[in-house]
């Protein structure tokens, strides 16, 4: 393995954020924080992925993460989202735009793959799959450590099967897209304490903690139950170097927003953030088809965040957001470990 997660200072993954939290400076900061801050590559094209990677390698001598979608056969039902299309149309009109166009794509796998080749990340996680053990020789070959996002014992086994050199396990707690192979699975509820056990007790490979993760006393208590590191998201998400929107921001410290929910409104994927409107209204009404639905709301959410409105966009966010605080990365990685 050519980069040892257990070497890691600060035994802490800034996690990746796709979709604007994620920036170059994010992490950077979180490796230089002494912890390993990673590159989303989710929805950019893969010389965006390309452009981000390098500024954060550019922007810190220690090592950088970048993760990638895998991506899955479509779960969609063409006529499901013609029908939901024509349910949010009094949305889009609201907000004066007009829906996307739902289609499938695969978030430009294999160029994707090449980018991680050609600038040789320290680390390249996979999330909703794994890649085939031909494209994990070629990253290892690379002399990049691979890391496979596991939602149960049996993704940890399959992992393990391609040859990963680490597992990232993540309870039903975390913020936005669970890492779920099944795009059809109903939510997991095995609390992560129980999976990291679990999966420790089926596979030897080092562990990392993802999902809900907060504060010290948080990673104290993962890494007490043998987790090698913890991977945490939205504890970062009010970070000075996070892209996170002026409306995520807000919405995060408003006392209105009062829990998060499982929601497939949003993307056709289950994913969790706060409570709002949209949920409300269309939750019960979305199909199940990602990466169409994500497409297909997607003007309606850019929409209703420029227009300072938490009401119709995902605000993705893990189950203890109360506890994210603003302040520099280094301070809050400082807090976790017991600097700050």
């Amino acid at each position: 393995m050519a980069f040892d997660l257990r070497d890691l200072e600060a035994p802490v993954l800034v996690a990746p954020m796709a979709g604007g939290p994620s920036t170059p400076e994010l992490a950077a900061a979180g490796s230089d924080a002494g912890g390993l801050g990673f590159v989303a590559a989710g929805y950019l094209s893969a010389d965006a992925f390309a452009e981000r990677l390098r500024a954060a390698q550019s922007l810190t001598s220690g090592p950088i993460g970048a993760n990638l979608f895998v991506p899955q056969p479509s779960a969609a039902d063409p006529d499901e989202i013609r029908s939901y299309a024509q349910t949010l149309e009094p949305e889009a009109k609201r907000y004066g735009v007009s829906l996307g166009d739902p289609r499938f794509d695969d978030d430009d796998w294999v160029a994707k793959l090449d980018v991680l080749a050609e600038l040789r990340p320290a680390v390249a996680s996979f999330t909703f799959g794994l890649p085939s053990v031909e494209e994990r020789r070629r990253l290892t070959a690379a002399g990049i450590t691979t890391v496979g996002t596991v939602t149960t014992v049996a993704e940890a086994r399959a992992a393990a099967e391609i040859g990963v050199d680490v597992l990232a396990a993540q309870g039903p707690s975390a913020g936005g897209h669970r890492g779920t192979f099944d795009p059809t699975a109903p939510p997991a509820t095995q609390p992560l304490e129980e999976l990291l056990a679990a999966i420790r007790a089926a596979v030897d490979l080092p562990v990392v903690a993802a999902g809900g993760l907060m504060t010290a006393d948080d990673l104290s208590r993962v890494r007490e139950a043998g987790a090698v590191a913890a991977q945490l998201g939205t504890a970062f998400l009010l970070a000075d170097e996070a892209g996170s929107s002026p409306v995520h921001r807000a919405a995060l410290q408003d006392p209105r927003f009062t829990e998060t929910v499982v929601t497939r409104a949003f993307s056709g994927r289950y994913a969790r953030g706060l409570r709002n409107r949209f949920i409300d209204e269309y939750d019960a009404l979305a199909p199940l088809g990602y990466p169409e639905v994500h497409y297909l709301t997607s003007p309606v959410r850019k929409a209703s965040v420029g227009a300072g409105d938490p009401g119709a966009t995902n605000v993705w966010a893990g189950t203890g957001f109360r506890h994210a605080r603003t302040g520099s990365v280094a301070e809050i990685m400082g807090a976790l470990v017991g600097d700050g």
